[in-house]
């Protein structure tokens, strides 16, 4: 265990710390990753990773971030969670809480068999990592999983301010440039700002937005000022 949490804990409020963490989340059997951070009226995506097919994860985050959390009977939960304290919440005690076309849209159509969830509270944020297996295997690492939820909170406060929560996962680059677009600036001028080539812009446009489970700019909008 602390092979793999040695490099999270070098790398907090560090645009290094997500390979590092999305590792971890790996090693501990996972076969797609998503923190969400949550408050009453809003879900903001900060990390989504699909091992197996990468499309996926941003195709569900993005879902969920527009409509999907409001049937998540998670959503209550994590905005109850006491600051400073984590639980871990396995699939068979969600099942019967989930509306069934949020069971079949989320879980069955993409897949997904297994699904273990750490709700963590910090100062600020309230988090949930969600970690899921295409089909279920033998138990989840409980103490590395609640240790990697704790993590997150750390990481993602660390890096808040006054910028989007959406956009903390992102490196400078990466953020200037969303920063740039939620401005309703063109490439060209976002280039011009950083010092770099268009061709730059679009390659860390790319980046940002599969970091944050979107795939457009209305996505970039929904996830920052819904």
């Amino acid at each position: 265990m602390l092979e793999l949490i040695d490099p999270c804990l070098a790398r907090l409020g560090q645009d290094d710390f997500a390979p590092a963490f999305l590792d971890a989340a790996q090693a501990a059997g996972a076969d797609q990753v998503m923190v969400f951070a949550y408050r009453a009226d809003a879900v903001t995506c900060l990390l989504s990773r699909n091992f197996i097919e990468g499309r996926l994860g941003t195709r569900l985050a993005e879902a969920y971030v527009r409509s999907g959390f409001r049937d998540d009977p998670l959503h209550a939960r994590v905005l109850a969670l006491e600051p400073r304290t984590a639980a871990l919440v396995e699939l068979a005690h969600l099942t019967g809480a989930m509306p069934p076309a949020y069971r079949t849209r989320f879980f069955d159509a993409p897949g997904l068999g297994d699904k273990v969830a750490v709700l963590a509270a910090g100062e600020r944020l309230h988090l949930v990592l969600n970690l899921y297996r295409t089909q279920q295997a033998r138990g989840w690492p409980e103490d590395l999983l609640r240790v990697l939820g704790r993590l997150a909170v750390l990481h993602f406060e660390a890096r808040s301010g006054t910028m989007p929560e959406a956009l903390l996962v992102l490196s400078d680059r990466e953020r200037a440039v969303c920063e740039g677009i939620l401005a309703g600036q063109k490439a060209e001028v976002i280039a011009h700002s950083l010092g770099v080539a268009a061709t730059s812009v679009i390659t860390y446009r790319k980046r940002a937005y599969a970091k944050l489970g979107i795939s457009s700019r209305a996505g970039l909008f929904a996830i920052c000022r819904g």
